[in-house]
């Protein structure tokens, strides 16, 4: 299984949790208070220079108040390589 930050499956998975915050109309900092972080830690998830783990994408998912089945599935449906 790919870790690897450039892996399709995981540019998909940030590609649709920044699609998600704009949709929402919040901002990098707005998420970041959300998640009681700096705004530097969600700049660095969408920029692609750090990997989140599950915890953290249900955090995600409650701060940005997106289904996170519904980006699993679509993540799962996205090329492995």
């Amino acid at each position: 299984m790919a870790r690897d930050l450039r892996s399709p499956r995981y540019q998909r998975l940030r590609d649709l949790v920044v699609e998600a915050r704009k949709a929402a109309g919040l901002s990098q900092a707005n998420v970041a208070q959300r998640l009681k972080r700096p705004q530097s830690y969600v700049a660095d998830i969408e920029r692609n220079e750090r990997r989140i783990d599950v915890t953290e994408f249900i955090a995600l998912s409650e701060a940005v108040g997106f289904n996170l089945l519904s980006v699993l599935r679509e993540v799962a449906e996205a090329p492995q390589t």
